[in-house]
């Protein structure tokens, strides 16, 4: 009878515990799930409230750098996400924001083999970014809401989601660029060829063409950013003939696209073999660009007006070395290239120098033997700490680093021309373009290798060329 007692109080005992761990359990679930729940819209909040809030710098303003930055809201002087879009939209297109600035973990993923539409030659295995892959279903599935709730939304909403899925579709690999091509024609579409945000749409889509081999649909595409880069409605009546407008847009973001576009007509033109034309758009190009006001010091100018600046100097650096390389090709003056590809040397040099936050050597002080800046690829806090003027910093560092030994590398080229195998001056200039594409590795500070942002087949070219001079100079000191 005790035994029966005894087991009876076990068997309540352990029911008793039962109970209580299954009802502790669903409790501390619960509190789980509500932290997480919690944690989760405290992040969509914060990104909300935070990451796309409004401008509130009025110089970054005045400079329309927030005009110029990525478009994830519908309306930048309220901020945040359209309400329109609805919970689910707007989770979807705050997800695609976080995807895509902050990462997802694995940093790159294989997607097989790729190649350009409409171009022979052997495939290559495209590596993508896993961000940009996972950005782009989530601001797919933000199109679908905001496709539904259309006539509630903001008049800008759906073509700034639609471009933000082009510019995804766009760096996911070459078989995309067809439905990224559709989908910035549908933002322009939806913004019936007005304003600048038409013009940066009409730019991007010329690029897209030129990337499919379509270049008269490309240079189309160019020439309606340059007419609505000035504010002007686009007229189809526009005369083809003209490309480079007498003179420059009064804002400072239709001056960027307008420079942006003349550098793209101008690489296609001489791309394709169209050296007159290249030309006249290049000097035309660089006189418009040159006329632009610019300040007398770029260190006492505040950073939104010097980045503007830059980007107009940078442009024409690009400028003057496809001229250099078509006035070359079409077997003219070799010094006055030289003249061409020096000054965009020197002002690369002084773009990257600026933005890292170092003066800018002067006229009088620029030659061959300047050191290069260690931080070359250490972007300026001044620019870093603004979500604004961030990113066209950041690709316009990486920008002048590629132009300036683009540069250096040419007028060793041609320097070696004229002096023969052994120059010091084209070593000099070999070596220049290594120190400003390359960065020492890890393992031996001796060897370098490519620096962000410049491409492997670039930079063998360039050390290619730098090992070579340096070999025959080394054969030339030894006679």
């Amino acid at each position: 009878m005790h035994a029966q007692n005894t087991a009876s109080s076990t068997s309540v005992f352990v029911l008793d515990v039962g109970k209580r761990f299954l009802k502790f359990s669903f409790v501390g679930l619960v509190i789980l799930g509500t932290s997480i729940a919690t944690a989760f819209e405290a992040t969509h909040m914060w990104v909300e409230h935070n990451s796309l809030a409004p401008e509130k710098d009025e110089e970054i303003k005045k400079w329309q750098w927030d005009l110029g930055a990525e478009h994830w809201t519908g309306d930048p002087v309220k901020g945040g996400t359209d309400p329109g879009l609805g919970i689910k939209g707007r989770h979807m297109l705050r997800a695609a924001w976080m995807a895509y600035n902050w990462g997802v973990g694995s940093g790159a993923a294989a997607t097989g083999t790729d190649s350009e539409p409409g171009r022979s030659g052997a495939n290559i295995i495209h590596i993508i970014d896993a961000r940009i892959q996972r950005a782009e279903v989530f601001l797919r599935n933000a199109l679908y809401f905001a496709e539904a709730s259309s006539s509630k939304l903001h008049s800008h909403t759906l073509p700034q989601i639609l471009t933000l899925h082009a510019a995804m579709l766009e760096n996911l690999g070459t078989a995309l660029l067809p439905d990224s091509r559709i989908a910035y024609e549908r933002a322009w579409a939806g913004l019936s060829g007005k304003g600048l945000f038409a013009a940066q749409v009409a730019e991007k889509v010329g690029e897209v063409c030129s990337r499919l081999g379509l270049g008269n649909e490309a240079v189309e595409w160019w020439k309606r950013a340059i007419q609505l880069s000035t504010e002007e409605k686009y007229n189809r009546t526009y005369d083809e003939d003209i490309h480079v407008p007498q003179t420059a847009p009064a804002s400072p973001l239709g001056q960027r696209i307008l420079a942006k576009s003349l550098v793209a007509l101008s690489a296609y033109y001489a791309q394709s073999g169209q050296l007159s034309k290249a030309q006249s758009v290049e000097e035309n190009a660089l006189d418009l660009i040159r006329s632009i006001p610019q300040p007398s010091s770029l260190a006492s100018a505040s950073p939104p007006q010097a980045l503007h600046a830059l980007f107009l100097l940078q442009r024409s650096s690009l400028l003057s070395i496809h001229l250099a390389e078509v006035i070359y090709a079409r077997r003219k003056s070799q010094v006055t290239c030289m003249q061409y590809l020096t000054a965009a040397a020197e002002s690369s040099e002084r773009v990257a120098r600026v933005l890292v936050g170092l003066s800018p050597h002067g006229a009088d002080e620029f030659n061959l033997h300047n050191p290069i800046p260690v931080e070359k690829s250490q972007l300026s806090a001044v620019y870093t700490s603004s979500s604004s003027m961030n990113k066209a910093a950041k690709g316009l560092l990486r920008d002048s680093l590629r132009t300036a030994a683009e540069a250096w590398n040419l007028l060793g080229i041609l320097h070696e021309e004229r002096e023969g195998p052994g120059s010091k001056t084209s070593l000099g200039c070999f070596q220049r373009a290594v120190g400003w594409a390359g960065v020492p590795t890890t393992e031996d500070p001796s060897i370098r290798t490519a620096a962000e942002g410049i491409l492997k087949a670039e930079w063998n070219v360039f050390w290619g060329n730098y090992t070579r001079a340096k070999h025959a100079a080394e054969r030339q000191t030894k006679k």
